[in-house]
């Protein structure tokens, strides 16, 4: 408690119940006085506060000087409160007593409310755990409410304040009518040609190869692809990213599911473009997808942390926004997060 200042209105005197006009009471100086009084010995209270008998005797003379009156007398015993430094000792008390009631509340107070969060299935599908995991851990008494949906409706719902934060597909500004909104890059993601593994219909490398490492959107040209429609972020992106490789898409269906779209993937009926974490969290079947890297420039997914302004969030609100970016950059530095790297 060592940086709690008590400040008082001008005054002159204690007789007066005032003080200088430039004085600062700091809690540790009342700590100090008290000991003083409770054992009568400046030495022997400098000893127990871990203090240099000279530094406590200039703490108690600056507290003296603020209130411009004596507080202690000497006496051949060590020392002893004058009247008005024995007033003073009893409220210094009641004074350090409530300073140790308000730390104790702040320290035992648990966070309590509900906050809802809206997540891409994608996202989702790496985020939602680690983050529901580290809330029961760190505010237990928080509920949360997880809304899974497109990118595009998630953001309907923040600018309706039916989310208090989400983590969304738009660039930074781009939200509609998100002006009241908080907005901060988070992570970016790269993007990959998925399909079914052994689909015969994969791409080639520059050389012929099978299975190449990475593919220009240039010779996806006859791809048969499966994406979400056009007022989800994803699409946004990719669409412009095929208008600057000079060529189409070739779209043959258009699903806004990802659990959807993953399986007609997986049934051979086209291929996909999405983040690796769309296959990600399918770990028991990671040996069913094939994954190619689009190796064009600027093709990524800006991942950004959309929620109401500061003034409108409630604590536990604020509390969640901190926990889930945490969890972003802990899941990405180990590594768990494949094709993902932190904005910025």
């Amino acid at each position: 408690m060592r940086g709690i200042v008590a400040r008082y209105p001008r005054a002159r005197g204690v007789a007066s119940g005032r003080i200088h006009e430039n004085a600062t009471m700091e809690i540790r100086q009342l700590k100090y006085f008290v000991r003083v009084v409770e054992l009568g010995s400046i030495s022997r209270a400098a000893r127990e506060l871990a203090l240099v008998q000279s530094a406590l005797s200039q703490q108690i003379s600056r507290l003296e000087n603020e209130l411009s009156t004596r507080l202690l007398q000497r006496t051949t015993r060590g020392v002893a409160p004058t009247a008005a430094g024995l007033a003073f000792f009893r409220e210094a008390q009641l004074t350090l007593r409530h300073a140790e009631q308000a730390v104790r509340a702040a320290q035992q107070a648990r966070l309590t409310g509900s906050v809802s969060v809206g997540l891409a299935p994608t996202t989702a599908s790496l985020l939602a755990l680690p983050l529901m995991l580290a809330m029961r851990q760190r505010y237990p008494d928080v509920r949360l409410h997880l809304v899974e949906s497109m990118s595009g409706h998630l953001a309907s719902m923040l600018n309706a304040r039916e989310l208090d934060l989400a983590v969304l597909f738009e660039p930074p500004g781009g939200v509609a009518g998100g002006r009241h909104l908080q907005i901060e890059p988070l992570f970016a993601e790269d993007i990959y040609l998925i399909r079914a593994a052994g689909d015969a219909a994969g791409p080639h490398g520059g050389d012929g190869e099978r299975n190449p490492a990475s593919v220009a959107l240039a010779r996806l040209a006859d791809e048969p692809l499966i994406l979400p429609t056009g007022p989800h972020g994803l699409r946004s992106t990719l669409d412009a990213a095929f208008r600057r490789a000079g060529t189409a898409p070739r779209v043959v269906m258009e699903i806004d599911s990802l659990a959807v779209v993953m399986r007609a993937v997986r049934a051979g009926l086209g291929s996909t473009l999405q983040p690796r974490a769309a296959i990600a969290h399918g770990a028991a079947e990671a040996g069913h997808w094939s994954a190619i890297r689009v190796e064009d420039e600027g093709v990524q997914r800006l991942n950004s942390l959309c929620s109401l302004s500061d003034d409108e969030l409630s604590p536990a609100a604020l509390a969640v926004r901190v926990v889930l970016i945490d969890c972003v950059r802990q899941h990405i530095a180990d590594g768990l997060w494949p094709g993902t790297a932190l904005a910025g």
